[in-house]
């Protein structure tokens, strides 16, 4: 377990039924399980208003690199008024143009980038995955506390808080537990039950890593189909590394494959055993990479965000899938809502329903950003790919988008609530 943080809080904490008490804080003391996006900048809000924060990460680190992610919308000016935009800014990937293929590699479209995306040129942002864990790991890293190498092993709540018992033995009790730890949440498992139960299958899986740029790309996107299967390519700069991605239909979750790497690796091959183009050399690569990531793409459906003193953000609670291109935006807004709510209550549960009032029509909204038939970005059918297709070329000749209003659908609440009452613990 590495803990780092400006000061210790549990150097002088009171016991409480033999556990460290974090109930030192005046606004009280919350712990988020995540350090990836949603968790930092919870963190980052929570301690503005006044909270003592502790994050949890199972990772030894914030994870840098990944796959390049997009900011828009509302939560582009969350992100200014983090401070960060300055950064995400001079990390912001300007990408030239996406080509699309069909499956003998002739071309069968290309396009700009924010005609796919949906986002606002000189406004939303891309940038890669690492620059914006780093943005908001930098902003809050000095004002709480973090403890990597660590996960929630049990919690146990009562009328006074949550007692929590962490994968290193250690135990500790707090007002809140958060979970931010993305759509295989652990937290949510221990609060609201089996995975199953909330997780939406939308029929495909996934598998990206990086390799080398031995196809001549800068600044572009490659995107390779055929029904039911799609191969990208995808320079970010001029490095030399490209971000590889196979995407496929599968009808039923292949259930052991997001925790088998060899199971991922067989299955990739023989899904795209039979394909051409650059596809052989990209699943090659692809079982080779040492940052495999294989999941399935699918949703997060809650029927509430919170239970007790346990509350989600993020994927965690409702992760959208890629296939919208707004799991961070989402991330960074629900963070923002979330600790707004706790700040403008001083009852938490009229917080946690707060906070799910203000954002869950935005998050079904742009959940609901799952294109299907024609307008999927990777068809299952000949008919839906060719429709595809002649949708692409006609935007190739259309002016640039006006965005997606699910992007801009939430008006960000005052950043600065009145605190309703004397500072204090919150109530039971």
């Amino acid at each position: 377990m590495t803990r780092e943080t400006c000061d210790d809080p549990t150097s002088d904490s009171p016991l409480r039924n033999g556990v460290v008490d974090m109930n030192t804080a005046s606004r009280g003391s919350v712990l988020i399980s995540g350090a990836a996006i949603a968790g930092p900048a919870l963190a980052f809000w929570l301690h503005r208003y006044g909270f003592t924060v502790t994050v949890v990460e199972k990772s030894t680190g914030v994870r840098d690199g990944g796959y390049p992610i997009d900011v828009r919308g509302t939560a582009v000016e969350v992100a200014r008024r983090m401070g960060i935009s300055a950064q995400l800014q001079r990390a912001h990937i300007d990408t030239r143009r996406v080509t699309f293929l069909h499956a003998d590699g002739s071309r069968a479209a290309i396009v700009h980038p924010q005609a796919v995306a949906g986002g606002v040129d000189g406004h939303d942002l891309e940038v890669p995955r690492g620059a914006l864990t780093q943005a908001l790991y930098t902003a809050v890293r000095d004002k709480v506390e973090f403890v990597f190498d660590d996960s929630i092993d049990s919690l146990t709540e009562d009328e006074h808080g949550v007692d929590v018992t962490f994968r290193s033995g250690a135990q500790r009790s707090f007002d809140f537990v958060v979970g931010a730890d993305g759509m295989h949440s652990r937290t949510r498992a221990l609060a609201f039950g089996p995975e199953q139960e909330y997780l939406r299958y939308l029929g495909y899986c996934f598998s990206i890593c990086t390799m080398p740029n031995t196809f001549g790309l800068s600044r572009e996107a490659l995107i390779w189909n055929t029904p039911g299967r799609a191969a990208a390519l995808y320079a970010t700069g001029d490095s030399g590394d490209v971000h590889a991605l196979l995407t496929f239909t599968h009808a039923i979750s292949p259930e052991r494959a997001p925790r088998d790497p060899e199971i991922q690796g067989e299955l990739i091959a023989t899904v795209f055993g039979e394909d051409g183009w650059e596809v052989p050399t990209i699943v090659d690569a692809m079982r080779r990479a040492p940052d495999r990531f294989f999941d399935t793409v699918s949703q997060i459906h809650m029927p509430r965000w919170s239970s007790g003193r346990v509350a989600l953000v993020g994927d965690a609670a409702y992760a959208p899938s890629f296939l919208t291109g707004q799991g961070s935006s989402l991330a960074l807004v629900g963070a923002y809502t979330l600790a707004h709510s706790l700040a403008a209550h001083d009852d938490h549960h009229t917080a946690f329903s707060a906070y799910e009032q203000a954002g869950r029509g935005f998050v079904e909204l742009n959940q609901a950003q799952i294109a299907t038939g024609e307008a999927a970005l990777f068809p299952a059918t000949s008919q839906a790919l060719e429709a595809r297709n002649r949708r692409l070329r006609s935007l190739a000749t259309s002016p640039p988008p006006a965005g997606r209003a699910a992007h801009t659908a939430l008006t960000l609440p005052d950043p600065r609530p009145a605190h309703p009452t004397a500072a204090s613990p919150r109530s039971a």
